[in-house]
């Protein structure tokens, strides 16, 4: 969602490079970028306002220190003024209630900004985190809310409250609090039913719950598309019924970036959560110094490894070490280490949080993650003798055009993956031996997937080794990565296109 803004921000840093000094006559130029990125962005007009004087007070006359060119010290203020207008510091969730009472969340918004599916991921992230969670369906107006809850519930493991659609939410609510004190529930989520547009009768309701309920949090739901409109509802709402925190929604979109821009300033309400995709699991805490640079392009390397450790255990990442350093690597750790990419999210997603891989064409992306399910289907089309000894593949051609036809490709791109494996293999087993890059957990010292490894160690994941994408010649942390060892000389039609 931070592309196009990304890109403006490298603009306006452009016009200091080659300077001497940050001054008042260069950094306007820098200046003017700045604003008309951020109201592209759809950012509210008087955050934008506030944020380039900001940075404008602090540029102008800044110490440049022997090394730094003014374009670096600028990007410095810019992250810094970033991450002060989205709040500073992440805002946690209220903790577990006092004297046996369970702790209150109240869930507001307004209809389709994706409060019922945000309860349900909130729920499973605070049973991730050793908390039992109640879901309380108190919208019972929109058709098909409360069993959506009972499913997504049932999906996660977390028990689902209700009383139907008949009952008044105010009374769903706190028979559902009752419920919690009862049987030991140490938190209440309430989803609350929402409305097409802010009105009287829905904030009378929803005074009514607040009342009913007493809760520790209110979160309004904040569908991240609608721009800097988002800081005006969210203060809206703060005003009348009273505002903890927000969740934004829908992250993994198209929209601009405004909403996390604007909502801490204009309403005073921190930004707690954001929601990065459809699936249940895609809600993260939200940490403005991380969200700042990934605006900047420079990455996000922090949540990523968060990721990495939380799909994969300390054991398994011994073993693959292991397994890379022997080049004993095979055709069934490939297929795991992809379906921990699937886990974490998207390949396109996990990608841009790399520093340096925020210019990588969305089509180049898409074409990678095509390229893994590809990938996929001829694994599993393997036996378990050929995924374990890949050498079979390449002397026997019967096996490679088996291969080929139960997975529906053709024998060229089976030679061409089995060639792509073997030049992964080697130069895998080549980094873990010298050291080779930090890498994230569980992926044997870098990014599972394949084909040559990422952008700048000469190749691309799943697209078979590709050249020249943006990152340069090095990794995150300033490793050189060395060239992989030239391929053996190949059996006759293997690996040949």
């Amino acid at each position: 969602m931070f592309d196009e803004l990304s890109q403006r921000f490298e603009d306006a840093v452009k016009t200091l490079r080659g300077q001497g000094a940050i001054s008042e006559t260069n950094v306007e130029g820098a200046l003017k970028e700045v604003r008309r990125a951020l109201l592209e962005a759809d950012v509210s007009l008087p955050v934008v306002k506030e944020f380039v004087e900001e940075v404008r007070r602090k540029a102008v006359g800044a110490e440049v220190v022997r090394g730094v060119s003014p374009d670096q010290k600028f990007i410095q203020l810019v992250h810094e003024q970033l991450v002060e207008t989205m709040g500073g510091a992440n805002a946690p969730l209220a903790g577990a209630g006092k004297a046996g009472a369970p702790t209150v969340v109240l869930m507001a918004g307004l209809q389709g900004a994706g409060k019922t599916t945000a309860t349900a991921k909130l729920g499973l992230h605070l049973k991730e985190q050793g908390r039992r969670a109640l879901l309380v369906a108190a919208d019972v107006y929109r058709p098909a809310a409360i069993d959506q809850l009972v499913t997504l519930g049932g999906q996660i493991g977390v028990e689902v409250f209700s009383q139907g659609s008949e009952a008044r939410p105010e009374a769903i609510a706190a028979a559902g609090i009752a419920k919690a004190k009862a049987e030991g529930f140490d938190t209440v989520l309430v989803d609350t039913a929402g409305r097409l547009q802010i009105d009287p009768a829905m904030m009378e309701e929803m005074v009514r719950i607040r009342q009913a309920c007493s809760p520790d949090e209110v979160l309004l739901v904040v569908d991240s598309m609608i721009g800097q409109e988002a800081a005006e509802l969210t203060r809206a709402f703060h005003e009348q019924v009273g505002i903890t925190g927000a969740v934004l929604t829908k992250l993994d979109g198209d929209s601009r970036g405004g909403a996390a821009l604007s909502i801490r300033r204009v309403s005073g309400a921190p930004i707690k959560f954001i929601g990065t995709g459809e699936k249940v699991e895609a809600l993260q805490p939200f940490h403005p110094e991380r969200m700042a640079s990934r605006i900047l392009g420079m990455g996000d390397v922090l949540t990523l490894v968060e990721k990495a450790t939380k799909e994969v255990e300390l054991a398994d990442v011994a073993k693959m070490q292991q397994k890379l350093q022997e080049a004993s690597f095979d055709f069934s750790d490939f297929l795991q280490q992809m379906r921990l990419i699937k886990r974490m999210g998207s390949l396109g997603g996990l990608m841009k949080m790399i520093p340096g891989m925020n210019k990588i064409d969305d089509g180049m992306l898409k074409q990678g993650e095509q390229q893994l399910k590809k990938i996929e289907a001829m694994i599993g089309s393997m036996t378990q003798v050929e995924r374990q000894q890949p050498e079979l593949l390449a002397s026997q051609p019967s096996r490679r055009r088996r291969i080929a036809a139960g997975s529906g490709h053709s024998p060229a791109d089976v030679d061409k993956v089995l060639a792509d494996f073997q030049k992964m293999r080697g130069f895998m087993q080549q980094m873990t031996r010298g050291g080779g890059m930090p890498g994230l957990p569980g992926m044997g010292g870098g990014f599972p997937g394949m084909g040559g490894g990422l952008p700048g160690m000469g190749g691309f994941p799943g697209l078979g080794g590709r050249q020249g994408m943006p990152g340069g010649g090095t990794q995150p942390g300033g490793a050189t990565p060395r060239k992989p060892p030239k391929p053996s000389k190949k059996r006759k039609g293997f690996g040949e296109p």
